[in-house]
């Protein structure tokens, strides 16, 4: 054995994969020189998961999951145990006081959330709610809604649910299926239409709410400022524009 690792060139390397006796998601690669000893190993791992050198005992499988040994030496080189690309590293924390333990670096859950009251938050400085609160007083407007709950309402004083219509852009006809607030969309007052062909969206339903039911891709919700209504009846199979 000895004779065939002075043969070992300078950079000869191997690929191990890595499990962790306490972390059960920990899952990663190293590429380590077979020169490199086992204590230095110890060294190089610690970094990737937290157990200490001190803690640490390691074994090695082969790629079917069997044991090939104990790397109980760390003075040797890692090359005296003939690892081989894809052999895995199981690294086992026997620390039960370690930072690893107890399952919290996995499960957020187990952490204790830091919370804070309303009152003591507000006596803070620097706070995100104190910077709104500054650049809203010296600029009003700017954290205003821009759009009413009343908005384009007056627009709808002469539209009706069953009137014919035409949207804009595009000239697309169809009925008047609803004209009120959508609380799924944003405030104001919305036009539901059926178009006469599926050049729609929906089937009525926007964003889990039903406002009027009609066949898929014949339905949308717009502006009433988009919205004509009159003698629009619907267009032919065959009709053609003038020529």
């Amino acid at each position: 054995m000895a004779s065939r690792l002075q043969q070992l060139p300078v950079d000869d390397s191997v690929l191990l994969r890595l499990s962790h006796s306490n972390l059960k998601t920990f899952s990663s690669e190293i590429r380590l020189s077979l020169q490199t000893t086992v204590e230095s190993v110890k060294e190089k791992l610690w970094k990737k998961c937290g157990t200490s050198v001190e803690s640490m005992r390691l074994e090695l499988y082969d790629d079917t999951g069997s044991k090939v040994s104990n790397l109980d030496d760390n003075c040797r080189p890692l090359g005296f145990y003939s690892p081989l690309d894809g052999y895995r590293l199981h690294i086992i924390d026997a620390d039960p006081s370690s930072v690893t333990s107890g399952g919290w670096l996995e499960d957020t859950s187990l952490v204790e959330k830091y919370q804070i009251s309303d009152e003591a938050y507000d006596k803070r400085d620097g706070t995100f709610r104190k910077f709104k609160e500054r650049v809203s007083s010296q600029n009003p407007p700017a954290f205003e809604p821009k759009i009413t709950d009343n908005y384009m309402e007056d627009l709808c004083a002469n539209v009706k649910v069953g009137d014919r219509c035409e949207i804009e852009p595009g000239a697309k006809r169809g009925v008047v299926k609803f004209v009120g607030k959508a609380e799924s969309l944003a405030p104001g007052f919305w036009v539901g239409v059926q178009y006469d062909e599926p050049l729609g969206k929906h089937d009525g339903m926007v964003k889990g709410t039903r406002y009027f039911k009609c066949p898929p891709l014949h339905g949308a919700m717009v502006r009433p400022d988009k919205v004509k209504v009159g003698d629009y009846p619907e267009r032919g199979i065959f009709e053609e524009d003038e020529i």
